[in-house]
Parts: C-alpha cells; sequence; structure tokens
C-alpha cells in the first residue's frame, strides 16, 4: 500500500457516513458534498501520526465544517423566496420500515432541526441520531462535556414539541399517500378533504425560480383548493398531460416525484398526524433542489 493510499483509505471507508452526517446538519447534496471535500481536504493536509481513531477525528473535522457552513447559510436562507425546504434524496424502501431511521431523515424532522441553532443542531444529530457520548461530542465541538448536555436537552426538548410522531410503517404511510395522489389528481375536493387533517400546513419550495406560494399555507379548505387547482394548470412549462408522476421514497418516506419531458419538476412527501391524516405536505420544484433526484442519487445512511 502506498503513502497516499494509507490515508485515503480510512476516509473512503467513512466517507458514507461523513455525508450522512452533513447532510442533517446542513439539509442540501450539494452543501453536504461540500463540507465532506472541504474535511478531505483537512484530513490530507493534517498530521495524522498522532490520530488513534480515524473515524471519530474524520467525524470532528466534517462536524466542524458543517457548523461553519450551516452558520453561512442561515444567513443566506433569511432571504429566501417563499419557503425553505430541505433537498430531497431517495431512500431505499427498507428505510421506510425503521421508524427511528426514517424519522432522523424525514423532511418534517429536517425543517424542525432547521429552527435549532447550529450548536443544538450538531449535539442532536451527533448525540440522537448517531448514538455518539456526550464526552466525545464535547470532545469534538470543543466545548465542555456539562454544555453540552444542555445544548442537547435543550435541542431534544425543542425537537419533540414540534415534531409529534406518527407511529405508521411503511405500508400505512403509503396507502394515505396514495389516496392523497388519487384525490389531487381526481380534481375531488371532497375526498381530499377525507385525507387532510383540518390543520395541515403546505409547503412550496419553489426558491423563486418556479411558481410557488410565497409563505406556508394553512387550514384544509385553503390547501385543498391550491392542490386542486394547481393540478390542472401547466406547472414550470409542462401541461398536466405530459406529466409523469412516480411513486418513490424520499428521506425514508413514501414520496411522490413528477417528472416533466426534460427530467424531475417537484417531489411531494406528507407527513401524517396521530390520526393517519395528512398534517404537513412538503411540495420542492427548486431545479436546483432536484438535481439528485434526478441522478437517481440515493441518500447513504
Amino acid at each position: 500500500m502506498t503513502v497516499s493510499e494509507a490515508f485515503e483509505e480510512p476516509f473512503e471507508e467513512h466517507r458514507n457516513l461523513l455525508f450522512a452526517v452533513a447532510y442533517r446538519m446542513l439539509g442540501t447534496a450539494a452543501d453536504a458534498e461540500d463540507a465532506v471535500q472541504d474535511a478531505w481536504l483537512r484530513w490530507s493536509a493534517a498530521d495524522r501520526s498522532g490520530v488513534a481513531d480515524p473515524k471519530a477525528y474524520l467525524v470532528r473535522i466534517t462536524t466542524n465544517v458543517a457548523l461553519d457552513r450551516l452558520r453561512s447559510a442561515q444567513v443566506r436562507r433569511e432571504t429566501y423566496v417563499g419557503p425553505w425546504l430541505p433537498e430531497p434524496m431517495l431512500t431505499s424502501p427498507d428505510v421506510a420500515e425503521d421508524a427511528e431511521l426514517s424519522e432522523s431523515v424525514s423532511m418534517a424532522m429536517l425543517v424542525v432541526l432547521e429552527t435549532l441553532s447550529p450548536l443544538e443542531r450538531a449535539v442532536f444529530v451527533l448525540k440522537e441520531v448517531f448514538g455518539y457520548p456526550y464526552a466525545e461530542i464535547a470532545k469534538a465541538l470543543d466545548r465542555s462535556e456539562v454544555s453540552v448536555r444542555q445544548l442537547g436537552t435543550r435541542a431534544r426538548k425543542h425537537v419533540e414539541a414540534r415534531r409529534p410522531r406518527f407511529e405508521a410503517g411503511g405500508a400505512e404511510r403509503r396507502e394515505v399517500t396514495d389516496r392523497f395522489l388519487d384525490a389531487v389528481l381526481g380534481g375531488d375536493i371532497n375526498r381530499l378533504m377525507e385525507v387532510l387533517a383540518p390543520d395541515v400546513a403546505l409547503w412550496t419550495d419553489g426558491g423563486g425560480k418556479v411558481r410557488a406560494a410565497r409563505r406556508i399555507i394553512h387550514g384544509s379548505d385553503k390547501v385543498g383548493r391550491w392542490l386542486t387547482g394547481i393540478s390542472r394548470q401547466p406547472y414550470a412549462g409542462v401541461e398536466p398531460a405530459d406529466m409523469l408522476i412516480r411513486r418513490v421514497d424520499i428521506n425514508g418516506e413514501p414520496a411522490l416525484v413528477v417528472d416533466g419531458p426534460n427530467g424531475p419538476i417537484s417531489t411531494v412527501t406528507v407527513d401524517l398526524d396521530d390520526t393517519g391524516r395528512v398534517q404537513a405536505i412538503h411540495l420542492v420544484a427548486n431545479p436546483d433542489k432536484l438535481r439528485s433526484i434526478a441522478e437517481g442519487r440515493e441518500l447513504p445512511m
């Protein structure tokens, strides 16, 4: 093995883990890939003679790079046109059957994580998703273990208060998603109302590049009318007759991809309340956030 291969091997071994950490920290594949690339540059330039645990060292580098990028990203997102949503990524159907794993990358969870401070988000991701002990997280973030525990407790309470769980398997979620799609495509507002929770919220992320609501739409009546109306109109320059809808898994959830002749024009994921009705709809149509879907890229878990 050459010297080059000797330090490339640990990085490549843990690349998927590093991307998974960075994606949950940053919410987009592009930013996560940039963070991993920055981590590689730091790893390749570092003195690794004293590194006893390459995996821990690489996670530490990646987390801190992601923290720096997240602080900058939050400033940009304050001026984002309309609601900001994470970049959707494909996942295997098996992920939807693992409740904890699927929730950790769900669109709803990533939206909640956006409301945490960067440090709270880092601690939550490392502790609650990847199971790192507080002592190791404190070392990675160069903070005291006491302060990291406080951050973790605050973040967990914040997430639990804003992320109600519906304990349903993938099959049940697929069934609700199918009924939702059938009601929208059929233009039947009454059938749609049966699927929507009264306080449903619709997030539409067009990034100012395609038509989308500039604010979150609340309430089953407004959401139902918006959805049935838009289903009959051209979108992103594509006529309804030229659209193809695929059922896929996105971020650990049964989801829909709307394709046009030149590739995806939107993705739709739904979140359920404790009665099994749709309480949140996340529609991503910003073409910059559809590249991973277009490439068929799957999120490493």
